[in-house]
């Protein structure tokens, strides 16, 4: 079962990266998410009115619901979309898989969860893999500052990505339903949304064209509802740092996806790397 979790939310937020994208040059990635954002948000609480699930949260668990929409629903994604403005969304993967790294930092800091050897290294080796899968495109990368800005960008929506992976389980251990969590952290990430743009004067226009809407689809239903409930109930099963490792393999969906479509060819170094993180991976799974 949690294999089957485990790889079903690699494929779908993998493929989710690179509708990212293509949404990413439609429309502010603000406001991209904020719209994003609430349609998860009701969608999740929709649903938890429908199953009988109450939908209050203690007023001692607000903040935190709050901590974890706008880190985790809101900083993360945003930085996100402006990361693939800036270089491929294979090389953001790539930087957001960091984020295991960042939600063991979190979880030790916020939960005093120590993270086993074992895990340690298997995080290394999932991050050693990627490294040689896609060092020479990162070395080949000419580094202007539209790449440079690309880069750090994707370094913010990992350390967001991490630090709201562990509030998370915090949130889960106080004994808050996932779904209502989702819809609450969610609204809190669009109006996060909606403030930056404001903010920065963004124009509350989105194209609305047949493509624009059919990815905004696709990102709020499968890369967010169905993603996300997979996702946190990862963590509540296996805990923030092995859950966050999901997206340490998430760039080999994309490259994936590059063989099917862009007929990208699989060489040594491809299928040297792919290995290394599949032992990452089986080490993180069993620790």
């Amino acid at each position: 079962m949690t294999a089957a979790l485990f790889l079903a939310t690699v494929l779908f937020w993998g493929s989710g990266a690179i509708v990212t994208s293509l949404q990413a040059g439609a429309s502010a990635p603000e406001l991209s998410v904020a719209i994003r954002m609430f349609l998860v948000g009701l969608s999740m609480l929709g649903f938890s009115i429908a199953t009988g699930k109450p939908i209050t949260i203690a007023r001692s668990d607000r903040l935190w619901v709050m901590m974890q929409g706008i880190l985790f629903f809101g900083l993360a994604f945003i930085a996100f979309y402006k990361a693939t403005k800036g270089i491929p969304s294979g090389i953001a993967a790539l930087v957001l898989s960091s984020s295991s790294l960042f939600a063991a930092i979190a979880s030790r800091l916020l939960l005093n969860l120590r993270i086993s050897r074992r895990a340690t290294i298997g995080i290394v080796f999932g991050l050693l893999g990627l490294g040689i899968v896609a060092a020479p495109q990162i070395f080949a990368l000419h580094l202007d500052p539209q790449t440079v800005t690309g880069f750090i960008w994707a370094g913010v929506a990992a350390m967001a990505t991490g630090a709201g992976t562990a509030i998370a389980a915090r949130n889960q251990r106080r004994g808050l339903p996932i779904p209502v969590l989702m819809g609450w952290g969610a609204l809190c990430g669009c109006g996060f949304g909606v403030a930056w743009a404001v903010v920065v004067g963004t124009s509350l226009t989105i194209p609305v064209t047949v493509g624009y809407l059919a990815q905004l689809a696709y990102l709020a239903i499968i890369a967010s509802c169905v993603t996300f409930l997979m996702y946190f109930t990862l963590i509540e099963k296996v805990g923030p740092a092995r859950a966050a490792y999901a997206l340490t393999v998430v760039p080999i969906v994309a490259i994936t996806i590059s063989v099917i479509f862009e007929g990208l060819h699989i060489d040594t170094r491809l299928a040297f790397g792919g290995a290394t993180i599949l032992l990452g991976n089986i080490l993180v799974l069993n620790a």
